[in-house]
Formats: C-alpha cells, sequence, structure tokens
C-alpha cells in the first residue's frame, strides 16, 4: 500500500530522519514513537508531500510520490493533523464537505453523491447531529471528530494521523481511538498514526514504528517493539512492561530511575517469593541499589516476570511444578553467595516448601528477613509454621512490611 526505501530528510542541512524503511499494507495500524524531537512530524509530513525528502522513494499504491500530483494524492490520502485552527464560524457540516474539493472541478459545488458521503461520514463519526452546529462551539472531542469525518469525506484508501489525542480527556481518546479502529477494519483502510501515549499504541496498532537518533530504532509489533529496553534507550526511562489479563496486550508502568547508589553496589541480597509477594520488594531493592537474585520461582509466575523484567538472575522451575533438587541445590548456592537473605509473605504448599528447607540450612550463618504481614502463609497443615518458627529461632528477624524490611536490610548492609 505505502512503501518507503531509503528515506531521509530534514530542514536546510539539518538531517532529521535518514535511512528510513518501511512497508505497509491495507486494513492495517501503523503507530509512529519516539521521543520528542525524534522526527515523528517530519515524516508524516514527508509521506504526505508537504516537505520534500532528501533521498530516497515513497510509493504509493505501486507510483512513486513525487510522480503523483497532489489533486490526485488528495484521493487516495487524507491527513489529520495536530492541531487544525478554524478562523470563520462554519458548521460542521461545511467543514466536512470541504473533504470533498479534491474530487470536484474547478467551478463546481456540491452535489447529493458529495451531501450523502458527507452525511455517512458524519454519521460513522456520529457527529450527524451537530451538523448544524458551528465548530468554534465544539467540545475538543467533538471538533476532533469533525475534522476526521472530513478526512473520511475524501474517501481516502491511507489516513495519516498526527497525535490525534494528544490534547483530549480519556474518555475522548478512547472514543477517538476506537473510531480509527473501526474505520481500519470496516473499511481496509492503511492507518498511520503519530502517537505518544505507549499504551495506546499497544492498545490499538498492529505495527509500531520506534524514531530516535534519526533513524528507525525497532520496528514490528507492540510485543517486539515496546521492550524496557528499547523504551530504556529511546525515551531514557525505566518502565515495567506487562500484558494486560483483560485486554490480552501488554502495558507499560513507569517506574523510578533503578540507578544503582554506590551506597548498596556490591551488596547481594537473595529474595524468596512467589505468587506476585516480591514484586514490590524486588523493586525496592533494585532502585536501592542492591545486587538481587531470587528463587525458586515458577515460570508464568508474577514474581518470575518481575525478576526478568528487572534483569534479576533468578533460580527458575517449569510452571505450576514443585521445586526439583536440581533447583533446590542452586537457590541454596544462591542464598550462600549473597549478602543477606529476605522472604516475603509468600503462601507455603507443598509444592516449594524446599525454599524453606534451604532457608534452614543457611539461618544462622548469615542475615535473614522474614515479611510477616499476616496473611496467611501455611497450607501444609502446620509444616510451614514449624520450619518458620525454627528459621527464628536460629536467628532470623521478622519485619511487618516491606519498607520496614528495606530499612533493616539498608542498616545491616
Amino acid at each position: 500500500m505505502l512503501d518507503v526505501n531509503d528515506l531521509s530528510c530534514g530542514y536546510g542541512n539539518a538531517k532529521v530522519l535518514e535511512n528510513i524503511f518501511f512497508s505497509t499494507r491495507k486494513g492495517e495500524c501503523v503507530g509512529i514513537i519516539g521521543p520528542n524531537g525524534s522526527g515523528k512530524s517530519t515524516l508524516l509530513k514527508t509521506l504526505s508531500k508537504v516537505m520534500k525528502p532528501s533521498t530516497g522513494s515513497i510509493v504509493l499504491c505501486g507510483r512513486d510520490l513525487k510522480d503523483t500530483p497532489m489533486i490526485e494524492l488528495a484521493r487516495k490520502m487524507a491527513v489529520v493533523p495536530q492541531e487544525t485552527n478554524v478562523e470563520f464560524s462554519f458548521t460542521c457540516q461545511e467543514i466536512v464537505l470541504m473533504g470533498r474539493n479534491p474530487h470536484m472541478g474547478r467551478f463546481a459545488v456540491e452535489g447529493k453523491k458529495d451531501y450523502e458521503i458527507a452525511r455517512r461520514s458524519m454519521e460513522l463519526t456520529n457527529i450527524w447531529h451537530l451538523k448544524d452546529r458551528p465548530i468554534a462551539g465544539l467540545s475538543g472531542g467533538e471538533r476532533q471528530r469533525v475534522i476526521i469525518a472530513r478526512a473520511l469525506t475524501q474517501e481516502p484508501s491511507v489516513l495519516l494521523l498526527d497525535e490525534p489525542v494528544s490534547h483530549l480527556d480519556i474518555n475522548h481518546q478512547i472514543e477517538i481511538m476506537d473510531l480509527i479502529d473501526r474505520m481500519k477494519k470496516d473499511q481496509r483502510m492503511l492507518i498511520i498514526i503519530v502517537i505518544h501515549d505507549l499504551n495506546l499504541a499497544a492498545r490499538y496498532c498492529d505495527r509500531l514504528i520506534m524514531l530516535n537518533e534519526k533513524t528507525i530504532q525497532a520496528a514490528g509489533t507492540p510485543c517486539e517493539v515496546l521492550t524496557r529496553d528499547h523504551i530504556r534507550r529511546s525515551f531514557h526511562a525505566e518502565v515495567l512492561v506487562r500484558r494486560h489479563p483483560m485486554t490480552g496486550t501488554i502495558y507499560i508502568t513507569l517506574l523510578d530511575s533503578v540507578q544503582p547508589p554506590k551506597a548498596h553496589s556490591g551488596k547481594i541480597v537473595h529474595v524468596v517469593s512467589g505468587a506476585g509477594t516480591g514484586t514490590q520488594l524486588m523493586y525496592q531493592l533494585v532502585s536501592k541499589g542492591f545486587d538481587v537474585t531470587a528463587g525458586v520461582l515458577n515460570v508464568l509466575d508474577t514474581d518470575h516476570d518481575t525478576a526478568a523484567q528487572l534483569n534479576i538472575k533468578s533460580i527458575s522451575e517449569a510452571p505450576f511444578s514443585p521445586i526439583t533438587p536440581e533447583s533446590y541445590a542452586h537457590n541454596l548456592t544462591a542464598m550462600k553467595a549473597a549478602d543477606c537473605v529476605v522472604v516475603s509473605d509468600v503462601p507455603f504448599g507443598f509444592g516449594n516448601l524446599m525454599n524453606l528447607e534451604a532457608l534452614l540450612e543457611i539461618a544462622g550463618t548469615k542475615p535473614v528477613l522474614l515479611l510477616d504481614s499476616g496473611r496467611e502463609q501455611d497450607f501444609t497443615g502446620g509444616k510451614a509454621t514449624c520450619m518458620i518458627e525454627e528459621i527464628v529461632k536460629r536467628g532470623a528477624v521478622k519485619v511487618k512490611d516491606t519498607d520496614e524490611l528495606v530499612r533493616q536490610l539498608i542498616l545491616l548492609c
């Protein structure tokens, strides 16, 4: 549908983008993401022929863009800019009808067909009831839908949108993105959208192109592009990337900086956790600069995912499987190598009881901190409780919450 080959563009002698390659097909939504100043809007302007590329080619439906007259391009491609200022008090219907201009002669007036297409576009964007309202009196979300309806009235096969939801409330953001998704599916339209919100990009885009340092840093599905390493490199931010249990799409949580302070670097803390009870603890320890190890954690456990996200070396076991002798041995080795061992308020069943057996072996040889939040932990008929009591007798210290545990750990180290 749209092929970009070795594209470079900029302003005067200042190169903004270089060596840009990508191909698209109809019926997909491609998101352009990247930090401020990475060239997202510049790319959109070049794709719409507002800017002339320095080198390379853009081929739309088999024809090079430089050989395509603007009037013909306007019949195939519509653009929704970041901001649209309307100086005169046009009605919504008048604004939408302007999308028919590429299909009309120089002195022609709108006919029945043009009005039917405009009405269909307004009904699709749910603004037909606003047809006689001046656009100046509309809310931000309503105005954005009018501009999208005008673009649809062009009957394009490609729709370019430059941050269409950046200034809208969250309800209007979802409304506009749902509309874009329907256009993609129902009309098999190619959508190329510049978008800042990475969570919206992950939810609505089929593919993403991440721009950084004048070129494409990553391209592919949201899962392939929105990785912790890619986001750190492009946006200089620490995040967690996880899959939402209800929508199935990935979502991103911004974290504090986890650059290790010198005070605790080199101090190794081994974390015993599971069932999501160690997620906050591991994050706080890494944020404080400790070198963290963890285990034994079952694959698919939330704590296992957190350890992977934070680049924590962990001893892993198969999903929903009991700890094997091999994993037990690796876990015990990690405990012995640590300066301190901390235990979350993890529930203990017969499958993970060997974590307590390893703790019994090292208790008394090094500091052990046990998180005792009051939640039920023993699902072994009392065996786990007896083992925990024995670990405490050998010198382990109980603390009531994660913050106190970290404070105690800082004192010990």
